[in-house]
């Protein structure tokens, strides 16, 4: 067995390579995905820690499951948020309803701000956080979970193509409405 400091400087693939060969190198992957893809499964739904949990413990199980059929052609953290992002949607689905109220904080938003337009900007010095909070809150999912990947997961737009299975121009598309959509909510606040 390899050290923390050891396996800390390995990449993905040869960690997913390492799981491979033996299952109990799995663990690092599941301590190296557990938190990022928490937060993203509460940036994206409504779900409380037990759902997310459970829904963590899903996605891993179909990543190990998977895991043979893993290509290194795409990065593992496309490959692992698209499982996440998939099995989130189906949670969704099976529940029967829509996100009410995502699970996003201050320091979420804060980063929405920090990327945008004027208006964005000036929401955050006048501390309306509740009222960005509304405006994501009312947002598509499509365009809720481009927009999460893409300021606050700090996703590429070839990660969120891997992730959505859409092509750039989509992407860039849906982000850029959903800015357009999110900018408007917050004006007619």
């Amino acid at each position: 067995m390899f050290s923390k400091e050891e396996f800390q400087e390995k990449s993905d693939s040869e960690v997913v390579e390492l799981a491979k060969e033996n299952p109990e190198y799995f663990g690092i992957i599941i301590e190296r995905y557990k938190d990022s893809l928490f937060f993203f499964v509460k940036r994206i739904s409504y779900f409380g820690k037990e759902d997310i949990e459970d829904i963590l413990q899903e996605v891993f199980v179909k990543v190990y499951k998977n895991l043979n059929d893993y290509e290194d052609s795409l990065k593992f953290s496309s490959w692992i948020y698209r499982i996440t992002r998939n099995q989130t949607i189906d949670e969704i689905r099976k529940r029967g309803s829509r996100p009410q109220t995502t699970s996003l904080e201050n320091n979420d938003l804060a980063k929405f701000i920090k990327s945008g337009s004027n208006v964005e900007k000036e929401f955050l010095q006048k501390e309306e956080m509740g009222s960005l909070k509304k405006a994501i809150d009312k947002l598509p999912q499509k365009y809720r979970e481009v927009l999460v990947l893409r300021f606050l997961e700090e996703k590429n737009y070839e990660e969120i193509m891997d992730i959505i299975k859409r092509p750039k121009g989509t992407v860039a598309s849906l982000i850029r409405r959903g800015r357009r959509i999110l900018e408007e909510e917050m004006e007619g606040e």
